[in-house]
């Protein structure tokens, strides 16, 4: 399928799609750091422009895309940011809103915090998409049963243009692991650690994690251990010299970003990056359960998966 990226990033979801077998035509975002990072990494054309912009709904529709994916600003929904929809970012999620009922491609695949589930923003999105007809699937998702090694928890909202609502619940339930997946499951060794630190947002949560588990989400923000950091109860290790945080890049692994991709940039805008990104194996999931459903017959677009005889799962 034609695909579009919305509120890209540094490109988690361009790519898991992309590795998933789409084409993806191009992608807009407005953050020049990210951007940057972008370009490095794709030979697809990304566009800096603000998505609530007008013209910005014109430009895509030029494109004629066949689905349209991305992850509209979460800091105003989301545990670590202020928690206000009234700051502004959160019209953007309306933005991505307006643009696929204005192109009205033949899907859509929209990411965000699971918080934004409560928010009047999500159910007016809703309304839009609903009115324009599409079929609408939601399902929050653990990261850690979809081919990612990090316990991170997002929310999906896939539209399906004349599409029935739910039709894609069973695909994205089904194909999930049996058990999560843990660090050393995914990276072995290769970090060269057992435990590592990632700074908790309270320290009546616990700071040090193994390898043999899952990573807790991967936030915008990386700080080294504190030097008043008590061992919370729920440590599995002691708190010596030796215990460190993930590095940047390691950060990324978590991400499932392969290690050929390229990082260019300022320290914090590389954490910050890293931390919003979808993560790339997620995506991919997303991305084969869609195909999974077209494939099935269950869709008038069954021709365009099997003339490209993708591989699923």
């Amino acid at each position: 399928m034609r695909t579009v990226d919305l509120f890209s990033g540094c490109g988690g979801l361009s790519l898991g799609f992309q590795n998933a077998g789409f084409e993806i035509l191009s992608a807009f975002d407005c953050w020049k750091p990210a951007i940057a990072v972008y370009r490095q990494n794709f030979k697809h054309p990304i566009t800096e422009i603000d998505l609530a912009a007008t013209e910005a709904r014109d430009l895509i529709a030029e494109l004629q895309p066949d689905i349209i994916i991305g992850g509209p600003p979460c800091q105003d929904f989301s545990s670590a940011g202020k928690r206000d929809e009234s700051l502004g970012r959160a019209n953007l999620t309306l933005s991505f809103a307006e643009i696929v009922t204005h192109v009205k491609p033949s899907w859509f695949v929209m990411e965000n915090v699971t918080r934004i589930a409560k928010s009047q923003v999500l159910e007016s999105a809703i309304a839009l998409f609903k009115k324009s007809g599409y079929g609408l699937t939601s399902s929050v998702l653990n990261a850690s049963y979809c081919g990612v090694p990090q316990a991170r928890k997002r929310y999906f909202l896939i539209g399906q243009l004349g599409g029935n609502d739910g039709d894609l619940s069973e695909y994205l339930i089904k194909n999930q692991s049996s058990e999560p997946m843990t660090v050393f499951e995914y990276l072995g060794d290769s970090l060269g650690i057992e435990y590592f630190y990632r700074h908790p947002r309270s320290y009546k949560r616990r700071g040090v994690f193994s390898i043999h588990e899952p990573s807790p989400t991967v936030r915008g923000v990386n700080r080294p251990v504190p030097k008043t950091y008590k061992k919370h109860p729920g440590d599995p290790c002691d708190i010596d010299e030796n215990l460190r945080p993930l590095t940047t890049i390691e950060r990324s692994y978590i991400q499932t970003f392969p290690k050929t991709f390229k990082f260019e940039g300022g320290k914090s805008d590389l954490e910050q990056m890293i931390g919003n990104a979808v993560p790339v194996k997620l995506a991919e999931y997303v991305a084969r359960c869609i195909l999974k459903f077209v494939e099935s017959g269950s869709c008038h677009q069954v021709e365009i998966c099997r003339d490209r005889q993708l591989s699923l799962f």
